[in-house]
């Protein structure tokens, strides 16, 4: 559970930011929506594969 202390005279605009970036940081709603859809070990892999072969290409080209 997340707590956001306010300050006296905060405005709360600013309170509602700091409680916003302090959920995206503890990664919640990313769990979540992986969590929604399965994916087979085999894609995951192969998408892992795929990513690291686009970072390489990337990589081999600013060594050009």
């Amino acid at each position: 559970m997340l707590i956001i202390p306010v300050k006296e005279g905060e405005n709360i605009d600013r309170a509602l930011k700091r409680f916003k970036r302090k959920f995206d940081k503890t990664g919640t709603m990313r769990r979540l929506r992986k969590r929604q859809q399965f994916t087979k070990p085999s894609v995951e892999r192969r998408a892992q594969i795929q990513k690291a072969q686009y970072i390489q290409g990337l990589r081999d080209k600013e060594e050009i």
